[in-house]
C-alpha cells in the first residue's frame, strides 16, 4: 500500500477543520479511516472545540492539539465556533481572523513528527503556505458535492454570475445542458462581488489557495454523482478524491439496555413504528436563520398537513405558535435538545426530511435511503436543493409563494410538498431512488468499492509524495 516509509516509522497525517461542526465531523470520520489503517493522526483545533473533538476520538490513539483562536472586534471572547457566532453576518469577518492562527501553527509543524501530507479545510487558506514552507503536501477539504463544485465553476467561468439577467432568471450551462441555474442559487458574495469587500478577498483567497493544492478530498461517492467527478478529474486542479460518504466511517445502532435510557425522541419514534405511522424529521441545522413569521408557517403547515412529525429546533429563541405543541401532542413532537440525527434517519418509523439541504445532511440522508423535501437557506444549498430534486432525483423541493429560490413558503405550500413527499407519487418514485443509492453508498465504502480504492490510491500518493516535494 505504499504507507510504511522505509526506515519502518508509521505514517503521520494532520487535519486540520475549520471551527465548524459540519466542517469538523467529517473530518474526524475521515481520521477513524485513517486510524483504523495504523496510521497517526493528529487534530489541529482551538480551545473551545477541544472537547468536542476529544470526545468525539475517545478510546483512539489520535493526537489533538491546541491553539489559541484570536480577539475579534465583534465577536465574544470564547465563541470559536460558527454554530455560536451571534449572527451568521460575522461569518466572514470570523473565518478572517483565522490567520492569525498562521505563526501558532508553524511553531507546531517545526515540533510535531514528521508529517506525510495534512488535510485542511478550505476555509483555512493561510494553511497552504504554512505546508508549503515545511515541504508538506496539503490535500484541501471544502465539504461540498462535486455537482456543486462543477456548476460553480461554469457558472463563474461563463459569466452567469455577474451576467446582465435578472437574479431569478434561469440560464442553461454550457458543459451541462440541462443543468438551469439563477443567481439567486449562489452566495450573494460571488454575485457582482465588489473587489474591495472582505467576502470577495477571503473567497479569492481560498479559490486560489486550492489551486494551489496537491489534492482535495471530497465527502462524496463516484456512484451518486459520476458525471461531475469526471469533470473534476478533467478539468480541475487540483485533483479531486471522492472518498466519501464519510459518515459511514463509523455508525453502528445504538443499543439501550434499559428503556428508560433512551431519549425522549427515540420512545416517541419506537411508538410511531409500533402504530404503523410514517414520520417526517424536520431539521435545519445550526446556523439556519429563520424569522417568526416563517416559523409560523412551518408550524401551521405541518399542523395542518396532518402527517406525524418530528421537529428539532437547534435555536433556543426560536418559538411555535400558542398552543401548536399541544394541538399536535401524539401526531407531532418538538425537540430543542441535542439528537443524533444519523440515529433519526435510521430509524425505521422516519420516511421523509425536511431538509436545508447542507451537503452532510444530505448524504446522510441518502445513505440511509430517506427522500429529501429541500428548504435551503444559506451557503450551495441552494445548488444541493438542485442536485436532490433534479439531478439525482431523491427527494422534492417546497413551493415558495412567489415561485422564486430565496421566496417565502406559506403554510399552503408546505403543506402540499409534505404531503406529496410522504403519501404522493413524486414521493414514493423520490424514497425508491434513494434506497438504491443507499446500497450504492455502502457498497462504495466497503472494501474494493469506488471510494475505498479512492482512498488507497490517495494514501499511497499521499504518504509517498512528501519525499518527492
Amino acid at each position: 500500500m505504499g504507507l510504511i516509509p522505509s526506515d519502518g516509522t508509521r505514517s503521520h497525517v494532520l487535519l486540520f477543520p475549520f471551527m465548524s461542526k459540519g466542517h469538523t465531523i467529517p473530518l474526524l470520520h475521515f481520521a477513524q479511516l485513517l486510524l483504523r489503517r495504523s496510521i497517526s493522526v493528529t487534530v489541529v483545533t482551538t480551545p473551545a472545540n477541544h472537547p468536542f473533538i476529544t470526545e468525539f476520538l475517545e478510546g483512539t490513539t489520535a493526537s489533538v492539539v491546541t491553539l489559541s483562536f484570536p480577539t475579534v472586534t465583534n465577536i465574544p471572547v470564547g465563541v470559536e465556533s460558527t454554530d455560536r457566532l451571534p449572527s451568521i453576518s460575522l461569518f466572514y469577518e470570523f473565518a478572517t481572523a483565522t490567520s492569525a492562527i498562521q505563526p501558532q501553527f508553524e511553531q507546531l509543524l517545526q515540533t510535531l513528527p514528521p508529517v506525510n501530507f495534512m488535510v485542511t479545510d478550505g476555509f483555512l487558506w493561510w494553511t497552504l503556505d504554512s505546508a508549503t514552507m515545511f515541504g508538506i503536501p496539503r490535500f484541501v477539504y471544502y465539504g461540498m458535492s462535486c455537482y456543486s463544485s462543477s456548476v460553480s465553476i461554469e457558472a463563474m467561468t461563463k459569466g452567469i454570475l455577474n451576467g446582465s439577467q435578472p437574479d431569478n432568471e434561469l440560464v442553461a450551462l454550457t458543459q451541462f445542458p440541462w443543468i438551469r441555474v439563477c443567481k439567486e442559487d449562489f452566495d450573494p458574495s460571488f454575485r457582482n462581488p465588489n473587489p474591495n469587500d472582505v467576502a470577495h478577498k477571503f473567497n479569492m483567497n481560498s479559490i486560489s489557495s486550492t489551486h494551489r493544492s496537491h489534492g482535495m478530498l471530497v465527502n462524496s461517492f463516484y456512484e451518486l454523482e459520476s458525471t461531475f467527478v469526471d469533470y473534476l478529474k478533467a478539468g480541475s486542479s487540483p485533483k479531486g478524491w471522492c472518498v466519501g460518504p464519510l459518515c459511514l466511517a463509523e455508525w453502528t445502532p445504538k443499543v439501550y439496555p434499559d428503556e428508560g435510557l433512551k431519549p425522549r425522541w427515540v420512545t416517541w419514534l419506537d411508538q410511531k413504528l409500533e402504530e404503523k405511522r410514517h414520520v417526517l424529521y424536520v431539521a435545519f441545522g445550526s446556523q439556519a436563520e429563520i424569522s417568526v413569521e416563517q416559523l409560523g408557517e412551518i408550524a401551521l403547515g405541518l399542523e395542518e398537513s396532518e402527517v406525524s412529525f418530528l421537529w428539532v429546533m437547534r435555536k433556543g429563541e426560536w418559538g411555535v405558535p400558542d398552543g401548536f405543541e399541544k394541538r399536535v401532542k401524539g401526531r407531532g413532537m418538538v425537540v430543542r435538545e441535542w439528537v443524533d440525527q444519523r440515529e433519526i434517519l435510521m430509524h425505521g418509523s422516519v420516511e421523509g426530511f425536511v431538509s436545508h439541504c447542507g451537503w452532510n445532511s444530505v448524504l446522510e440522508s441518502v445513505c440511509a435511503g430517506v427522500p429529501i423535501l429541500a428548504w435551503p437557506m444559506m451557503a450551495e444549498q441552494y445548488l444541493n436543493a438542485r442536485m436532490v430534486e433534479e439531478e439525482v432525483k431523491v427527494g422534492l423541493r417546497v413551493e415558495t409563494c412567489d415561485g422564486s429560490v430565496r421566496g417565502f413558503v406559506k403554510r399552503e405550500g408546505l403543506k402540499k410538498t409534505v404531503m406529496e413527499m410522504m403519501e404522493g407519487d413524486k414521493g414514493r418514485k423520490a424514497r425508491q431512488k434513494v434506497r438504491e443509492l443507499a446500497e450504492k453508498a455502502k457498497f462504495a465504502t466497503q472494501e474494493g468499492g469506488s471510494s475505498w480504492s479512492t482512498l488507497e490510491s490517495l494514501l499511497t500518493e499521499g504518504c509517498d509524495s512528501r519525499d518527492k516535494a
